[in-house]
């Protein structure tokens, strides 16, 4: 595909900071062996060769070592940022240096550099894309349904300079594309369901492998690494208010529990309030849980979990953060409203004075674990990323043979990546006698 303008080859902050990434990236290889096997196999077969894959990810040192993957098998890459925070620009550096990634993306652009890149990315031309909050597919559907007032500014601008082939083209183009989150899975199903989806995607996050253990594991460490790094808090003793018990809520509750916090649950659907009472938790609604928390972390993915009325009702020195995908769900601009003062207290903590109560908002409502921290480990990110390597060879084998609509990644391929994980970890498990295979598929064998 040929469009008007063709992009830089990066933008990123400073070349120099590369040789820092590639020793950080070397780093977080050693706890990624099931992406290192992949890797290697790779290597020999080319399943992504002369790709070229579009990916809108947490530019981290876990995110470097998928590309480097994709790189090993072919692909000509093309990445930009999810999240304005939660870049490390030296990782950017180093994919751009050496390995030939064409990346776009700087730690704390603001919205119009963030978009521009988003449009650069598009600009590559993609036949796949990897989505981390489907911004990417997103963009593109805007495009193929001629939305454009719905477009971000800097994507709308350069999208008006395409002529009208050349748009055709840019979504027509595209193979498939994988989304790594609950948030992103969400609004393409929302797509697939309202028959306007263009092409098959492959819900990497619904993949047993990833939100079993990156959302609840690594979420769960990662989420309070990134308060405690933010303010130095004591979870000892202090209550906690987790909002949502989904995966990723499962597991900031029960690290917060794990670090001597009381921890408070809300939740609109009755089944996981029941399972956090079940659990061990106080389950109570936001109205009642705001005079009593501490610190408050939302993880729901929807919008405007904390209003007004809730920051209006807390303590003096209530903490409130973000760790579900965007920063909508705390009404920062109702906060603001209400608000007698504001000021940066600490780097990624900003005070607001409410009725002369101090309420402090960590890293602008942004994913606090990528914003003030770095995000999930490693050992975790291994399996997420192996299902987003998997998942792009999948797509450049069979996706002309898949429906436009959203898939799960085969129950045999993430059963494969825990083989691996398991391997890794010098861990060994029973396999099925005869005797019990028979049985399982049997009826007639009684009591």
């Amino acid at each position: 595909m040929t469009v008007q303008t063709a992009p830089a080859k990066y933008d990123i902050k400073d070349l120099a900071l590369a040789d820092e990434g590639k020793r950080r990236t070397e780093w977080s290889e050693r706890s990624m062996p099931v992406l290192r096997q992949i890797r290697a196999r790779f290597a020999k077969e080319q399943p992504l060769r002369g790709v070229k894959l579009s990916a809108c990810l947490h530019v981290t040192t876990e995110t470097a070592n998928l590309m480097i993957t994709l790189r090993t098998a072919g692909a000509d890459i093309a990445l930009c940022a999810s999240n304005p925070l939660s870049t490390q620009d030296d990782v950017a550096a180093h994919l751009v240096r050496d390995h030939g990634v064409h990346v776009y993306a700087i730690k704390g652009e603001d919205h119009e550099t963030y978009y521009t890149h988003i449009s650069q990315a598009l600009a590559f031309g993609p036949e796949m894309t990897q989505d981390d909050g489907a911004d990417l597919v997103g963009a593109l559907h805007m495009i193929a349904l001629n939305r454009l007032d719905d477009l971000a500014p800097p994507i709308r601008k350069w999208v008006e300079g395409l002529s009208q082939s050349e748009r055709k083209a840019l979504v027509a183009d595209v193979r498939g594309s994988t989304e790594e989150t609950t948030t992103g899975v969400i609004r393409l199903k929302a797509m697939a369901k309202e028959g306007v989806l263009q092409f098959p995607i492959i819900a990497v996050n619904d993949s047993n492998t990833k939100h079993m253990f990156d959302n609840r594991y690594g979420t769960g460490q990662s989420t309070l690494d990134g308060v405690v790094r933010a303010t130095n808090l004591l979870l000892a003793g202090s209550t906690v208010v987790v909002a949502g018990y989904g995966w990723c809520g499962r597991g900031v509750a029960s690290r917060a529990r794990g670090a001597g916090s009381h921890v408070i649950v809300t939740e609109i659907d009755p089944l996981p309030a029941l399972e956090a009472r079940m659990d061990g938790f106080e389950v109570r609604t936001m109205a009642d849980a705001a005079p009593l928390g501490d610190l408050f972390i939302t993880l729901t993915g929807n919008i405007h979990v904390i209003r007004p009325e809730h920051f209006s009702a807390m303590k003096d020195g209530a903490i409130v953060c973000n760790s579900g995908h965007f920063n909508v769900e705390l009404d920062l601009e109702g906060l603001a409203k209400i608000a007698s003062a504001r000021r940066a207290v600490r780097e990624m903590v900003e005070e607001y004075v409410v009725k002369g109560r101090r309420i402090m908002v960590l890293g602008e409502g942004r994913l606090i674990n990528l914003a003030a921290a770095e995000g999930h480990p490693a050992s975790v990110m291994d399996m997420s990323f192996a299902n987003q390597a998997l998942a792009a060879e999948v797509l450049a084998k069979d996706s002309a043979k898949m429906s436009k609509a959203v898939h799960r990644l085969p129950a045999a391929v993430d059963g494969e990546i825990a083989r691996l994980k398991l391997q890794s970890m010098g861990i060994s498990i029973d396999t099925l006698t005869a005797e019990q295979t028979k049985y399982l598929a049997s009826w007639d064998a009684g009591t």
